[in-house]
């Protein structure tokens, strides 16, 4: 069955990949090198798969990051990340809209995600944290590596294990639209198709997901 996605108005995205090999899962977006993504994707519908090792390495590092955002777990990030690449593959000649592909391999990768997560609420276990979910989501320049006091980054530190503990208690479908917001950029109308709801759902779960994490966080104003 095709794929219906939504017009996304972001032209001729060119992808960003690492110029060294493939890093870590959560290395930092690359620059695809002289073509677009457009064309990228173009060619890997066309089954070239350099073309389409292109696209892995453009999106591995924030999929990653998502799904870590989304699951607090690093093996179950990485397995939903795999799985995604490879529902991508199968399923990426019935994609209409190349310009596309970036809307709809989150769409993927979030139902991804949301499956885990419905899986764990059916079974009743707990999501744990461990050092590699603080270490896979502090910021990449610490206040100590700027120059500040080991007071202040002691602060920093703790007011993101707070935001982290608070967005961990909102329900996954909020969770999920503030990340795809705050952290990932994208748009309601891309957040509305990777969700599968309308945008005045979006519009409403992000509103209600900033309500809540500003009442989590009162304590840091």
């Amino acid at each position: 069955m095709t794929e219906s996605v939504p017009q996304v108005d972001d032209g001729q995205r060119t992808a960003t990949v690492d110029p060294a090999p493939a890093g870590s899962p959560g290395s930092p977006r690359a620059q695809v090198p002289r073509l677009s993504e457009t064309a990228w994707v173009n060619r890997a519908q066309d089954g070239d798969a350099r073309a389409f090792e292109q696209l892995v390495r453009a999106y591995e590092g924030e999929l990653f990051r998502l799904a870590y955002r989304m699951l607090a777990d690093r093996g179950e990030a990485e397995d939903a990340v795999q799985e995604t690449f490879v529902v991508v593959w199968r399923q990426l000649p019935t994609l209409v809209d190349p310009q596309a592909f970036r809307a709809w391999i989150y769409h993927i990768a979030t139902r991804r995600c949301l499956n885990v997560l419905q899986r764990r609420s059916r079974q009743r276990t707990d999501v744990t944290r461990g050092d590699d979910f603080e270490a896979e989501t502090k910021t990449k320049t610490s206040l100590q590596d700027r120059g500040e006091g080991p007071e202040a980054a002691a602060q920093a530190t703790a007011v993101r294990q707070s935001l982290e503990q608070v967005l961990a208690t909102l329900p996954p479908e909020q969770r999920a639209c503030w990340v795809l917001n705050e952290l990932h950029d994208l748009t309601y109308p891309e957040i509305a198709f990777a969700i599968g709801v309308p945008l005045s759902t979006v519009r409403g779960r992000i509103a209600r997901a900033r309500q809540n994490l500003a009442k989590g966080m009162a304590a840091w104003r």
